[in-house]
């Protein structure tokens, strides 16, 4: 039975910024006619919003994002991927965005686990490939292999290892933190980000650097999930999988991912040349085309 009062974190730090981020949500969701509002669905964790676009005859893909993003940093790409399938986004309950507002505090894996098992029949009818990027990634593997997931995707995946964290990472990480303002946002962003996404190919803005300003100021941000257990992962060896990552990810690395991959997974490592931890919004014609090789 859902809980109608999830216990947690609450990852606003007031309720005018939630509105500030929920208001920046609906408004890019809005500004996208063909992507409407799916049904709101109550769970363990809280109400779950998703969204949902027509398109192509191919196996509908269901989106799952990582740490601080959401469907409105994902329209664009869903504008790519609904070329040849339907698009599902799902905001992730206890991260910005329009789904529940509170993180659980504990046993996180099996929680968000679970809560995939949940919802995943209420997006789908049919068999979907699930398009998962960093936090999405460990979400779908502490979930149960299901009919319902012809195959997989993942980019950048957290729950395999341990995201890399060195002093170049927090030399840009703290004052975003500390202060947040778009020119912070933005050195952040780049060290995330391949080198044809950062700032310097924007207008010296990177394009994400508004949304994360917002999120430094309104949010308590989490840190990315360490590796699962194995008996998450072993079940998922008789599922399709493609497991890719950007060349010059500073988070999940080729080199990073290489071992685990095929130890846990039996899954080589897809580069993804020039991209960087956000790889699935900086190349989303080449992440099209992997999930497009699994139909």
């Amino acid at each position: 039975m859902p809980d109608a009062h999830p216990h947690g974190t609450h990852i606003y730090r007031s309720e005018t910024g939630a509105r500030e981020i929920r208001d920046r949500c609906e408004e890019r969701i809005a500004a996208w006619p063909a992507l409407t509002p799916l049904p709101e669905i109550h769970t363990a964790l809280g109400t779950t919003r998703a969204f949902g676009a027509p398109g192509g005859d191919a196996a509908p893909v269901i989106v799952l994002s990582g740490t601080n993003f959401n469907s409105a940093t994902s329209v664009d790409l869903a504008r790519v991927l609904q070329r040849d399938r339907p698009v599902v986004l799902v905001d992730l309950p206890g991260q910005p965005g329009l789904s529940e507002a509170i993180r659980p505090r504990s046993g996180r894996a099996a929680l968000y686990g679970a809560w995939f098992d949940e919802i995943l029949p209420l997006l789908t009818d049919r068999p979907a490939t699930v398009l998962a990027h960093s936090l999405g990634a460990a979400v779908l593997l502490a979930a149960k292999p299901s009919g319902l997931v012809r195959s997989v995707v993942m980019v950048g995946p957290a729950g395999l290892t341990a995201a890399a964290v060195n002093s170049d990472l927090m030399r840009v990480a703290l004052p975003w933190m500390i202060g947040p303002r778009d020119d912070k946002s933005t050195r952040l962003l780049d060290h995330m980000s391949g080198p044809a996404y950062t700032s310097a190919s924007h207008g010296g803005v990177h394009p994400f650097a508004s949304w994360m300003t917002l999120v430094g100021r309104h949010c308590r941000t989490s840190l990315a999930p360490g590796p699962l257990p194995l008996e998450c992962l072993r079940p998922w060896g008789d599922t399709p999988v493609i497991l890719a990552t950007g060349s010059d990810d500073v988070f999940y690395s080729p080199a990073r991912l290489h071992g685990p991959a095929r130890r846990l997974l039996d899954a080589d490592v897809t580069v993804l040349e020039g991209a960087g931890h956000l790889a699935m919004y900086e190349q989303p014609e080449r992440v099209a085309e992997l999930v497009r090789s699994l139909d």
